[in-house]
Order: C-alpha cells, then structure tokens, then sequence
C-alpha cells in the first residue's frame, strides 16, 4: 500500500471515529432506573450497540440477599471448583511477549473464600472466572437464586441465554482489555466492578499484537511461564488503558474511553464487540449472561474494519473465547 493509500484510509478511520462520537456516542454510559420492555432495550440498546446500566436491575433477586459467605459455605463449601491463579492478578494477558494463562486448580470452595478472607497469606491472585456456563455446570446449588434468563433480552433477541457464568475473586485480579462475540448482561451481585469501555467503532486506535500462548505454573512458591509449544499464536490487546504507553502506540490517545461503576444490584447491558476492561472490589461476587450475537450487517461492517486495519482475513485474527 502507498502512502496515498495509506492516508486515505487513516482519514477514513478518523471520520468514522469522529462521527461516531458526534453522532451517537455519549460521554458516559446511559443509565437507567427502570427495566426496558424487550421493544425499548431492542431499540435504544441492542440495535444501536449501545452500553446501558441498570440501575438496581438485580437487587431483588434471592442471590444478592442470600449470598453470604456463611451461606456460600453451608451450601457449597464442602464443592471442588475451578479457580484461576496468577502471580499478579493478570490472567489471559500479555506478559513478557506471550498471551499468559492462569494456572487452574480444583479446591474446595471453602478454601477459595478462606483466601478471598485472607489474601495476603496465600501466594498468587485466586480468582473463580471459568466461562463455560460456569454457574450452571459448577454451581448448580445456588443457579436458583438467580433467573435462567433476563426476560427482557431474551424477548428482544429471541433466543436463550448460550451460557451463564459465576464469578468471584480478588480485587487484584484484572480482566485485560478484550472484547467477546456475545450480548453480555452482567449483574453484580456483592461489592462493585470498575469498567473500561471503547466502542467497536475505534478499533483502529486499539493495538493488537500476536503472541504465542503460554500457562502460569507454580512451582516451590515461585510463579514461572511455560510455554505451550503446540499452541497456535493468538492476537491479544498490547496496551494497558489504566496506564498506556502512548509513545509506544500514539493512536491510542483518540480511543473514547467510557468509565463506569456498576454496584451490587445492578445490571450491566454491554453490547456485542466492545471493547473492555474490568476491575472489582476484594470478594466481589458477579453473575453474567452470554447471548450469542447476531452475525449482521454490523458484524460485516466490523470484519471490513479489522481486514482494513490489519490487511489480513477475519479468521487469522478472531481473539479466542
């Protein structure tokens, strides 16, 4: 490509960003203290891919009354489940040139809130985070204290939720900057979860890098990385937004970050192929619902993005569930 082609289309992502931001994007994420019919949140939300918070949205479900760790103990205390473990609270990140997994152990889940109680006397950051349908493949105990479904976006999308996940963690544990093919609702259940947002609209300003795979292990106390020598590489996001290198990636400036605090109760509506990165308070207990997007125009109009931004077919780049 010549530079003249290379201008072009540089100043076709600025337009598209720009306008973006003039036209439909707001400063903030819109909230809301009221349920949307499935008509109002397929219009004002979904088909726009627009972010929403709902305003205790989940405060009266059973769980967010019931899930004590005196009750997480008697009800599932005794249960062996999935956790996550890094050295550093990072898990499915780049770190020294490789997209890093955690470590995952089975240990009884009253040992995993003995460590969420008392962090600073166990080595490495635990954190419950699976994301298969966790609630209802590990969990089954409690998956009544919440709804199977969100009524309102299963009306509008007209389908089931494709999985239910459970987390709970540590506040050093960090979700690095991602997005996912799904319409996510998200809703906190105890404490508060910190969320970075960036519009799908300005992926030519979020740098990707491909890496090769690698898993946590920790051995005699110490962390190390192994690499997965049979692993594909997979292209991961290479900037920290709490704290970018913007000598290293300059385009990154003209992201429009979008802040917010969802709190126990509330409901998190965040759209298909945005970008985000989530941090929590020490405990914190959430329950999300994954409905698989619908593969649109919008979804056409966002692979030609990536092909533009990155000269290569959509397969080669697709992040990794």
């Amino acid at each position: 490509m010549d530079q003249e082609e290379n201008a072009k289309i540089t100043s076709s992502f600025e337009s598209l960003s720009r306008e973006s931001k003039e036209l439909y994007l707001h400063s903030c994420v819109s909230e809301t203290e009221v349920e949307p019919t499935a008509l109002q949140f397929m219009k004002k939300c979904v088909s726009p891919n627009l972010p929403l918070i709902i305003r205790e949205g989940c405060k009266y479900w059973p769980a967010t009354s019931k899930w004590s760790h005196e009750y997480l103990r008697s009800v599932i205390g005794n249960k062996f489940v999935t956790v996550a473990v890094t050295p550093n609270g990072y898990a499915d990140a780049i770190r020294e040139g490789q997209f890093v997994l955690p470590e995952e152990r089975k240990i009884k889940f009253s040992d995993f809130l003995d460590i969420i109680e008392n962090p600073d006397k166990t080595n490495g950051v635990y954190y419950v985070q699976k994301q298969d349908s966790s609630l209802v493949k590990e969990f089954q105990e409690i998956a009544e204290d919440v709804p199977k479904e969100i009524v309102f976006a299963s009306l509008a999308l007209e389908k089931k939720p494709d999985a239910i996940n459970f987390w709970m963690g540590d506040k050093r544990a960090v979700t690095s900057m991602h997005k996912d093919p799904f319409e996510n609702i998200y809703g906190v259940i105890k404490g508060h979860k910190d969320f970075i947002l960036i519009p799908p609209t300005d992926l030519p300003w979020i740098p990707y890098k491909t890496v090769p795979q690698a898993v946590y292990k920790e051995t005699t106390g110490q962390f190390e990385i192994v690499s997965l020598e049979d692993s594909d590489p997979i292209p991961w996001i290479d900037i920290d937004p709490l704290n970018p290198d913007v000598e290293k990636y300059p385009k990154f400036k003209n992201a429009h970050m979008l802040r917010c605090r969802v709190h126990a109760g509330d409901l998190l509506y965040l759209p298909s192929m945005w970008f985000h990165h989530v941090r929590q308070t020490q405990g914190c207990i959430a329950v999300n619902y994954w409905y698989d997007m619908d593969y649109d125009i919008k979804y056409a109009y966002y692979t030609m993005l990536e092909t533009l931004c990155t000269g290569k077919p959509p397969e080669d780049y697709i992040e990794p569930l």
